[in-house]
């Protein structure tokens, strides 16, 4: 499907704006961008749109179903293509970085509980929190090296 059906589908009217954020989104290597993310990637590209056009767009895009919006540590907001796939997600509280995963025993125990507690569910999110395998080594190395110098 295009980016002018996508648009069309979720009963958005096409614009420039919109098709070029939304390229954004789709092609981008980083599934998880900030409305800055994407402001950065479009100026990089050549493309001039301002941040609150950004901002409007992505609010837009939420509203209608094509993108979630995601509350991360750190009080910033990132979005995704709402692929229609549920995923949970783990995020390095030191640089950012967003993994997702799909554990059939975690879904299980989660509808479980609901059920226990009377609850029908009808969506949720988990977010774990800690630190990569990259900001680890940097600790584990910055540790070493100031133990070593003192």
């Amino acid at each position: 499907m295009s980016e002018d059906e996508d648009l069309r589908e979720a009963g958005l009217k096409v614009t420039v704006p919109r098709l070029k954020i939304l390229r954004v989104l789709e092609t981008s290597a980083q599934r998880h961008m900030s409305a800055e993310d994407v402001y950065r990637t479009l100026l990089e590209s050549g493309e001039e749109l301002n941040l609150a056009t950004v901002y409007r767009v992505l609010t837009q895009f939420e509203a209608a179903g094509l993108v979630s919006r995601h509350h991360f540590e750190g009080g910033h907001s990132t979005f995704e293509i709402d692929s229609g796939e549920h995923h949970d997600h783990i995020v390095c509280v030191a640089c950012g970085r967003v993994d997702e995963f799909v554990d059939a025993t975690i879904e299980r125990r989660q509808a479980e509980i609901a059920s226990q507690a009377g609850y029908e569910m009808t969506d949720h999110s988990l977010y774990i929190y800690g630190l990569c395998g990259e900001c680890r080594s940097r600790k584990r190395l910055s540790g070493t090296v100031s133990e070593s110098s003192g």
